[in-house]
């Protein structure tokens, strides 16, 4: 494909955003004391502001390209799977986060060393390191492979500068610079794409309505699926039921949002952050949606114009910013991906060095002073950066372990959503059990996911996974913790 050269108003937006960026963030984070400071913003950050980066740090770059190219591709049935999106964060907001506020935590992880004591702790701490260490290098690479076919940047190099720019604000500014400049991600990737969804019928032949028609016609539209079903295409159970405990895990049982949540002053405040994220999160993917919807519109009556690289459509999106946008929108809306990048990775560099020093290193180096530990956070910081470095190499040298580790959250989310659930729930199962309950769901569903693969079989869709294994890992605790007994029933707790 052809490279587009890029107008120097684009050019400009792009730099000084990114750098206007780095200089926010800087500056909201200045005047930490301590690792509260650094990992929690000293519990004081607006709701509003939470919510609000919740939404940009869910909807990453590659959620910003393949939506568009679901709806271009297929249709709108993936809103399905949204509703359970609201459905999960109303059901948190109620029941889980008044638990994040009883006593002092910085990770959904010590509820589990609270309940079951520290093994079980640092198991549920250590799935979450390896997978959201994998799933974060190959997030920030996969990112980097539409740019390098739009734009011929090596796919490497604009990985590292990514997390090096990531770097900057995150290792000076802790939580609170990667929250701030979320919220100005949010505002841009909404602004974006309802300049989009203006812009684009400006391009048809026909008036909106009659387009409207076409796709309706071509089954554009079709956006409901009653009927059950294991594997895709999508359907509304997979969005009520698989969706639904999807997000229970990865907004309740997962630091990368969890740590938000903690960081507001108050039960209360997590909750109205948490129902913030559930009203704007509709809509957003309704937005994007659309857009691949009309983007099928443009190109179905301007097919000389697209050329998709190996035919993927998850491109198309891109292509159409670099070659229909005009100047300056186009610097934009590139600058939205390039600083969702950044913010994913700002985010998994916050959560993976908050989970590592406080759930692994305080335990053991109780006696270290405040400023010790600030140091030290920001230190960690520099080494999970190494690491997702380290995952973006392997991704590019070794597709296999870009595959597995892309899959990888699917199939622990289900543990981490167990063990949570066990240590709120039932707390009267040994504690050994639930870590070989915890371990037995992640070797079971990656077991699954090797013989699926073996015969090429798929009967299962990503959508059911968690609930799959968090299913796998509550029976495992409670088989373990039988055969523990011998007999007997065990006690749960209500409520």
């Amino acid at each position: 494909m052809q490279s587009v050269d890029l107008a120097k108003i684009d050019i400009a937006i792009i730099v000084f955003y990114l750098l206007g960026m780095i200089a926010l963030g800087l500056w909201v984070g200045r005047g930490q004391r301590n690792a509260r400071d650094y990992f929690l913003g000293g519990r004081n950050v607006s709701w509003w502001g939470v919510g609000l980066s919740i939404v940009a740090t869910e909807t990453s770059a590659v959620t910003f390209i393949s939506v568009p190219a679901m709806a271009y591709g297929g249709d709108l049935t993936f809103i399905q799977i949204v509703i359970g999106y609201v459905i999960a964060r109303i059901i948190l907001a109620i029941l889980l986060v008044p638990h994040y506020f009883k006593g002092e935590i910085y990770s959904p992880y010590q509820l589990l060393t609270r309940s079951f004591g520290p093994m079980a702790g640092k198991t549920c701490a250590g799935i979450f390191l390896i997978a959201g260490t994998l799933a974060a290098g190959v997030r920030v690479y996969a990112t980097s492979i539409p740019l390098h076919l739009i734009t011929h940047i090596d796919i490497t190099l604009s990985a590292v500068l990514f997390i090096l720019l990531s770097l900057v604000y995150m290792y000076m500014g802790g939580i609170k610079s990667v929250i701030w400049t979320e919220v100005l991600q949010f505002f841009l990737f909404v602004g974006g794409g309802v300049f989009t969804l203006i812009y684009i019928p400006t391009l048809l032949e026909g008036s909106f309505t009659e387009n409207l028609v076409m796709a309706k016609e071509a089954g554009k539209m079709h956006w409901f699926n009653g009927a059950w079903g294991w594997q895709l295409p999508f359907n509304i159970w997979m969005g009520v039921i698989g969706a639904t405990v999807q997000v229970l895990s990865s907004h309740g049982a997962d630091q990368l949002i969890v740590q938000r949540v903690l960081s507001c002053r108050n039960a209360r405040e997590g909750s109205k952050a948490l129902i913030l994220s559930a009203v704007l999160i509709f809509p957003l993917f309704l937005i994007f949606l659309f857009t691949g919807l009309l983007l099928w519109v443009f190109y179905s009556q301007h097919p000389t114009e697209l050329a998709l690289p190996d035919g993927k459509v998850d491109y198309v999106f891109p292509l159409f910013i670099l070659s229909e946008m005009p100047v300056g929108i186009k610097g934009f809306l590139l600058v939205a991906i390039f600083s969702a990048a950044m913010s994913s990775v700002a985010s998994a560099l916050s959560a993976l060095a908050s989970v590592f020093v406080m759930d692994f290193v305080k335990p053991l180096l109780r006696t270290r002073s405040d400023q010790w530990y600030l140091r030290f956070s920001k230190i960690s910081t520099l080494f999970w950066a190494i690491l997702l470095i380290g995952v973006v190499k392997m991704s590019q040298t070794q597709p296999v372990i870009f595959d597995w580790a892309f899959s990888l959250n699917g199939l622990t989310s289900g543990a981490l959503l167990a063990g949570l659930i066990l240590a709120l729930y039932a707390q009267g199962l040994k504690p050994m059990a639930v870590v070989l309950g915890m371990v037995g769901s992640v070797v079971g569903m990656i077991l699954f996911q090797v013989v699926m693969e073996i015969y090429d079989v798929k009967c299962l869709a990503w959508p059911w996974f968690t609930l799959t294994g968090a299913l796998c890992g509550i029976l495992f605790s409670f088989l373990f913790s039988l055969i523990g007994k011998g007999s007997g029933n065990i006690p749960l707790k209500k409520g």
